[in-house]
């Protein structure tokens, strides 16, 4: 089996290196980025086959930028979103509705991540 290349982007370095060591650990290589900035240079030169952005970044929508570019490189890329915006703001952000069709990830799961729980949503993304 091919191992598949995750990006992971957030400008939290605890959590980055944290979500780098699981998804490493269950045998996926990883590239990071610790901006949306740097993230954007990634792509400009790699297609990752899956991504994983941090909402708050430099901007309020960074994630969501980024997977709008993700989606523009390839829209078979899955993309995840994690975000503390929930639990900071009580706003709520869904997938799989069609109010929110202009979000173009594919999974948002709230920070205070558990990380069996994304484990699991990676191996079903990239089924």
């Amino acid at each position: 089996m091919e191992e598949k290349t995750i990006l992971i982007a957030d400008d939290d370095m605890d959590l980055l290196e944290q979500t780098t060591a699981v998804v490493e650990g269950a045998g996926y290589k990883t590239i990071t980025a610790d901006s949306e900035k740097s993230a954007m240079e990634i792509l400009e030169n790699t297609q990752p086959d899956l991504a994983i952005f941090d909402l708050m970044m430099e901007n309020m929508d960074s994630g969501f930028i980024l997977s709008r570019k993700v989606k523009e490189i390839n829209h078979k890329i899955p993309v995840i979103i994690v975000t503390a915006v929930t639990s900071e703001t009580g706003l709520h952000f869904e997938t799989d509705n069609t109010k929110s069709s202009w979000i173009k990830a594919d999974a948002i799961i709230n920070k205070g991540i558990r990380y069996e729980q994304l484990l699991s949503k990676i191996e079903d993304l990239l089924k």
